[in-house]
């Protein structure tokens, strides 16, 4: 029931709309929106669960050094950290 009252109501102020341009100061929330950037792709995700994954098997097996390790280790914790202003910097751009 309250939906149908919603609708009414809704119906009611379209009607008295004098023309189309009045509808069009509102967004509209219909049909898919580009993203502000490029979103990471399938394979771009592998890729990066595979770089992650070989890191840490070179690290169990004694292929890479502790330090050379946490060398790698905080060069992908910086990425992240700055990721989030690189992209927001590209969006207000």
């Amino acid at each position: 029931m309250p939906s149908f009252v919603s609708g009414l109501i809704v119906a009611g102020m379209l009607a008295g709309c004098s023309s189309t341009a009045e509808l069009q100061t509102y967004p509209s929330v219909y049909g898919q929106r580009a993203a502000a950037t490029q979103q990471m792709t399938d394979e771009e995700a592998v890729n990066q669960g595979e770089r992650l994954t070989a890191l840490a098997a070179e690290r169990r097996s004694g292929a890479i050094s502790e330090a050379e390790y946490q060398r790698r280790l905080k060069e992908l914790q910086m990425l992240a950290e700055r990721h989030g202003a690189d992209t927001l910097k590209q969006i207000e751009n």
